[in-house]
């Protein structure tokens, strides 16, 4: 950007979105469009191990492709960062800091530069402060309810960072409050599976047991296992035990009113008139509508699980009091705090990027994290995403490598990624031809 450019905002602005994974990419996009509605929107996927298939990222809902870019030392070069007015990071904590410390290094001083802004995919239950503090150093941090916007400004104003980048807006995703209505057809029940909650295999497969038996007790209801993805492809967070492997290697038969099915979140609540879930973002989309949640006690309330979050929402069940009828409601106080019902959030939020964007000259940006505070965990951190901890880019013969394990990891995996995409579009659905004929 030019140093003559006026400091007006455009009537249509130019809004970046990175992701690096099909339910981050969704997040990201729609966040953009409902924070910057009249904006030319783009976007950009890093091209990781964990990169989405073509098919996953057509069940987002969101109509644009985005375009491939290698990793953070590349995207941090791109030309066209220069006429962009906002840029949303919709990626991890890790790769949020990796983005600040070379968009840093690109415009050390203060100038133009895009209004850069990060946020989480879903409600925050782990890892509060951690991620947090990554994300310190973007102008502006997104919470998604008025409780995650409190909790974020009293640990980042604790840690000596600056509490008021924090904005509050609502999940992108989540639509207008009651808006299902019901629906025609059987009375359908929706289990919203996460590839890692719960994890070990004998959960997972006494979720696939429990499912089964509450279809059999009751025949007249529809009984779904919404699934992430298809066999093969990856996901946000790794999936030891897919469901669609569990149930026919269990040697139990299948009734007919269960099924496995995946696609837009969106689509299959439509149909949905209890959803069951261990603690996925699903449940908040759902209360949201009006539709009866349970979030299942079975395994405990855990931390590791996330299902604490829910813990006074009204919501908590077991599949025991499901199987008798239960259809838990969530309590509206609660449900409001978490950014669920009626909110003038994004109006709110809106105004406050109009006056952010509308700003002449943009201060340096500033990762919470430094070689100075924070030496022994930076260049590590960085090196993931082959970065030194002063956000130059790794070469593969720089003497000066502090955590090589982390860098030979990055640059090997740049290789792989190519192999593994033709893998995932084009020779696993050839094999899975094969097998049909």
């Amino acid at each position: 950007m030019t140093a003559g450019r006026l400091s007006i905002i455009p009537a249509a602005p130019r809004v970046l979105v990175l992701a690096d994974t099909d339910s981050r990419w969704k997040w990201g996009f729609l966040t953009a469009q409902q924070l910057f509605p009249t904006a030319k929107h783009s976007g950009l996927l890093l091209e990781t191990a964990a990169a989405p298939s073509t098919r996953q990222l057509a069940d987002t809902g969101v109509a644009l492709r985005p375009d491939l870019v290698d990793g953070v030392p590349d995207f941090v070069e791109l030309h066209e960062l220069d006429d962009v007015d906002a840029l949303v990071l919709a990626l991890p904590g890790g790769a949020v800091q990796a983005v600040l410390h070379g968009l840093a290094r690109r415009w050390p001083r203060p100038g133009r530069r895009p209004l850069v802004i990060s946020g989480y995919v879903g409600v925050v239950y782990e890892k509060l402060a951690e991620g947090l503090l990554l994300r310190a150093g973007s102008d502006v941090i997104l919470a998604n309810s008025p409780c995650d916007a409190d909790e974020f400004r009293r640990l980042l104003a604790g840690s000596g960072s600056d509490p008021s980048v924090v904005l509050e807006t609502v999940l992108p995703f989540l639509g207008e409050p009651d808006s299902s209505g019901g629906h025609e057809g059987p009375f359908t029940v929706t289990f919203a599976a996460q590839p890692g909650v719960p994890g070990p295999r004998v959960d997972r497969a006494l979720v696939v047991r429990r499912l089964i038996k509450h279809a059999r007790m009751h025949p007249d209801r529809e009984v779904l296992i919404k699934v992430r993805g298809k066999l093969g492809e990856q996901t946000t967070h790794v999936e030891r035990y897919p469901y669609q492997q569990l149930g026919p290697r269990l040697g139990i038969d299948r009734p007919e009113n269960l099924q496995v099915v995946h696609g837009n979140m969106g689509e299959v609540l439509d149909r949905t008139n209890l959803l069951v879930t261990v603690s996925s973002t699903a449940a908040v989309e759902a209360m949201h509508r009006g539709i009866p949640t349970a979030i299942l006690t079975d395994f405990g309330l855990q931390e590791r699980l996330g299902n604490h979050y829910f813990i006074g929402s009204g919501c908590l069940a077991s599949f025991t009091q499901l199987d008798a009828g239960a259809l838990p409601t969530a309590e509206v106080a609660w449900a409001r705090s978490r950014g669920m019902g009626p909110s003038d959030a994004v109006d709110q939020a809106r105004s406050a990027l109009v006056a952010r964007l509308a700003e002449p000259l943009r201060p340096r940006l500033r990762p919470f994290y430094d070689m100075d505070n924070a030496s022994g965990m930076l260049p590590q951190l960085l090196g993931r995403y082959a970065m030194d901890g002063h956000g130059h880019a790794l070469e593969a013969d720089d003497d000066n490598l502090t955590d090589l394990p982390s860098a030979v990891r990055s640059l090997v995996s740049r290789a792989a990624r190519t192999a593994y995409r033709q893998g995932v579009d084009t020779v696993a659905p050839a094999l899975r031809r094969l097998a049909n004929i």
